[in-house]
């Protein structure tokens, strides 16, 4: 069994002692900094349960679960709740818990040393020595890092917007998403969604000058009274924006890919060639983030660069080399 929980969703599968899929199982984030423990640990317990739909889990030998936020789980608390979802759904093997770094990388490459950077909701590189996380850059959470993630970029789609409401004076030289003359695509998309909340459904640029204080002033006090993380929902607005030819979010993006791969390159020593693994939902295909990430490294790290869609299947095949030792087949 392995498992890979983020702070968006969480994914499980089973695999037989061939690497071949017998069962998959979806659910919701279930990074405990992110969200509440007891839900974290109940997503976990509905995507095992999914896995397990049509499988004997008293026949699962070994399981991985590689988790964003897994260092929450030195807290006694906490880990109890996690093996009791465990438990609820069955299993009886021991659940060892690992960094969804370690899972990603595993999943991305069959070399044991390298680096992974994870783009999602949040951010970070980690080295990794014989499949084990040995160091790391980043991952710090909102309030103290994640430069270049989903929640990063959720965060200037909404200071984009505030500069569309009430625009800085064009003589500041502020930088995209920092204030501006004009609403932009960005910002009209970004109050398209916002503006729902407040019961304004005008769009930035047709709003009386009167009505834009007021607005700027209500889109602040309703941001900052949600969860921060929440910021993360608007990153696809980014993307939009840039696919609709829109300056501010090409320049939010490329500096979203410049963030990131300084991040993975203070992970590695100078000239290092070993394989760097990307995963996250900034760098699947067709995201503008993870392509210009991609063309960032490429030219500035000499490392084979692969990208990992779903990392539960490094957390099994790290349970089957457990198992199995180093013949343990890699997932099909």
């Amino acid at each position: 069994m392995g498992l890979d929980a983020g702070g968006t969703s969480t994914r499980a599968v089973v695999l037989d002692p061939g690497g071949r899929r017998l069962g998959v199982g979806r659910a919701g984030g279930a990074n405990p900094n992110s969200h509440p423990p007891e839900q974290a640990a109940d997503q976990i317990r509905q995507a095992l349960c999914a896995a397990l739909d049509e499988i004997d889990p008293a026949g699962i030998s070994a399981g991985v679960l590689g988790m964003a936020g897994s260092s929450k789980l030195t807290d006694p608390a906490v880990a109890d709740l996690f093996e009791s979802a465990w438990r609820a759904a069955g299993l009886r093997c021991p659940l060892r818990v690992v960094t969804d770094c370690e899972a990603a990388f595993a999943a991305g490459t069959p070399a044991p040393s390298g680096t992974v950077l994870v783009a999602g909701t949040g951010s970070i590189a980690a080295r990794i020595e014989d499949r084990q996380m040995v160091g790391s850059v980043g991952g710090y959470g909102w309030l103290l890092g994640d430069e270049g993630s989903a929640f990063w970029l959720g965060r200037e789609a909404v200071r984009a917007t505030l500069a569309a409401l009430l625009p800085a004076p064009a003589t500041t030289g502020t930088a995209p998403g920092e204030g501006g003359a004009t609403s932009g695509e960005l910002g009209e998309l970004a109050w398209s969604v916002l503006g729902q909340a407040l019961d304004m459904t005008t769009r930035v640029a047709d709003l009386p000058p009167a009505e834009r204080e007021t607005s700027w002033k209500r889109l602040i006090t309703a941001v900052n009274a949600e969860a921060p993380i929440r910021l993360a929902r608007f990153a696809p607005l980014v993307s939009a924006a840039v696919l609709a030819g829109d300056p501010a979010a090409e320049a939010i993006v490329t500096r979203a890919a410049q963030l990131l791969a300084d991040t993975a390159l203070a992970a590695r020593t100078p000239g290092e060639d070993t394989p760097v693994v990307l995963v996250g939902s900034l760098v699947e295909p067709g995201n503008p983030v993870g392509d210009r990430l991609r063309v960032e490294l490429a030219a500035r790290c000499p490392g084979e660069v692969h990208t990992v869609t779903d990392a539960s299947t490094g957390s099994a095949w790290l349970a089957a080399l457990s198992v199995l030792g180093p013949a343990a087949p890699r997932p099909k």
